[in-house]
């Protein structure tokens, strides 16, 4: 049986015999003038005319003196008829072609005798030659090996291309309601000396210029608050951040995420707004707002004008744990947790608990539905509730078991918000590593003022979720050990 090295060295042979022949293997340009599936789309008109096409050879058939060419770019696929003589290549060297080689292909556009739409060569030239086989597509669908080779994937998993297409119209999509509602997105930093706006491991690096230890950023929000607070209404950015945790099917170490601020606004109106945001992503990426997902669940995105419910964190704690989460210990919380096998750590506290319980809760929600309700220590960056300063004026929108996104009335009290990141870097200094750092020059910001504002995040979590994919499938290089 041949192996990959047989297949490598037959093509290297062959490459080394067309540059005997002095043909030039890999030349720099090519006259394509024509994307393939034009050829067929546009029939009526181009028929006799004369194209230039180019792309890769995806089948070759031979029968004595004519041969068949499949040919394949990103538009599509068209068939190559060769015969006779012909510019370039000659129909005699055929043998030194492959499947996978790019190839040009000049001639008019036609029918064969069976009716399939061709362009009739009148030269072929080499663009460039394989030195590797391309799989087929029963033959590569191990998972590694798919991530490992992702450009080895998209060629034979057409599916997959597509669906980095959609991923693309999901951003695409984001950019063009939040630029069409007045938002401006705006470049931020990667590399932070204090990093905050979420609770994560961050990943640290050296800058030799500064001779300094910097932080990649776990979220795009104490910038672009920063930014609130020097004028701007309404501001957004989308770019990757980096959380130094564990990899599943929801989350992957480095991501996509976007996050808005919108000056005076309250939560009210983000949940109003986050309503019509991801009806519009979903029309824009998928046409459609009902998704079936693989377990089996369905998720509606509703019409235009319905409310999602709204459900209550500290209600459901009490419902399905008997905890009232504002007058409970460490001990109690660690108990309902054994009780239900979660595992929480020695140097989690009170707050950490309760989350733990909550992602239990969690992932039974199908949604979609807002969360609401939610305590105060969980969350330090949030306005407190005006009926009830224990909590916050929060809310998650709840699909599938998971939190697609995060948004808030925005705390702007520079006094309140000392005293919350003096609790964090309490419980960081006690062993919380994803507890939030103090960062005093964003208090000094509020101290100046920063206007009543919401704002919101989510991430390409989004996206896997209504595409119905993990976190490596819907990611074009994931990470790999």
């Amino acid at each position: 049986m041949a192996t990959l090295e047989d297949f490598r060295n037959e093509r290297l042979r062959k490459l080394e015999e067309l540059k005997q022949l002095g043909v030039d293997t890999y030349p720099a340009n090519t006259a394509r003038d024509t994307e393939i599936g034009r050829v067929s789309a546009d029939f009526d008109a181009l028929a006799g005319k004369k194209v230039v096409v180019a792309g890769r050879i995806m089948a070759i058939r031979t029968f004595g003196k004519v041969a068949f060419l499949k040919l394949r770019d990103y538009s599509g696929e068209v068939q190559i008829f060769w015969q006779g003589e012909t510019a370039g290549l000659k129909l005699e060297q055929i043998h030194l072609l492959d499947t996978g080689d790019f190839v040009e292909a000049a001639g008019e556009v036609g029918k064969t005798k069976t009716g399939e739409t061709s362009v009739m060569a009148e030269s072929v030239r080499l663009l460039t030659k394989t030195l590797r086989p391309l799989p087929g597509r029963d033959g590569f669908t191990n998972k590694e090996e798919r991530y490992r080779r992702r450009y080895v994937d998209l060629n034979v998993n057409l599916d997959v291309r597509e669906r980095f297409v959609r991923k693309s119209n999901f951003w695409t999509a984001t950019r063009e309601f939040l630029n069409a509602n007045g938002f401006i997105e705006m470049d931020l930093p990667i590399l932070e000396k204090t990093t905050g706006g979420a609770d994560a491991t961050p990943f640290m690096t050296h800058m030799e210029a500064l001779d300094q230890d910097f932080y990649l950023r776990i979220s795009h929000e104490l910038p672009l608050k920063r930014l609130v607070g020097g004028g701007y209404e309404r501001v957004y950015s989308i770019g990757a951040r980096f959380r130094n945790e564990g990899m599943d099917d929801e989350h992957l170490p480095e991501h996509v995420a976007m996050e808005w601020y919108a000056a005076y606004w309250d939560w009210e109106q983000g949940m109003e707004f986050t309503e019509k945001m991801v009806r519009f992503i979903a029309d824009m990426t998928w046409g459609k707002r009902e998704f079936a997902l693989p377990n089996g669940r369905t998720i509606n995105l509703g019409q235009d004008g319905e409310a999602y419910p709204r459900l209550s964190f500290v209600g459901l704690m009490r419902e399905k744990f008997g905890i009232d989460v504002f007058n409970t210990t460490l001990e109690q919380v660690k108990a309902k947790c054994k009780e239900n096998g979660i595992k929480i750590e020695d140097a989690d506290n009170v707050g950490r608990g309760v989350d733990r319980l909550w992602k239990k809760i969690r992932g039974e929600i199908v949604g979609p539905a807002f969360l609401v309700d939610i305590p105060v220590f969980l969350q330090p960056l949030a306005k407190r509730s005006e009926k009830d300063p224990r909590l916050t004026e929060q809310f998650n929108l709840l699909l599938d078991g998971t939190e697609a996104c995060k948004a808030y009335s925005e705390l702007n009290d520079p006094l309140d918000q000392l005293e919350r990141f003096n609790e964090q870097q309490a419980l960081r200094d006690a062993g919380d590593d994803e507890a939030m750092m103090l960062d005093l020059d964003f208090v000094e910001m509020l101290e100046y003022g920063m206007p009543p504002t919401c704002g919101y995040g989510h991430s390409e979590r989004l996206f896997w979720l209504l595409e119905g994919v993990s976190a490596r499938e819907g990611s074009l290089f994931p990470p790999m050990r």
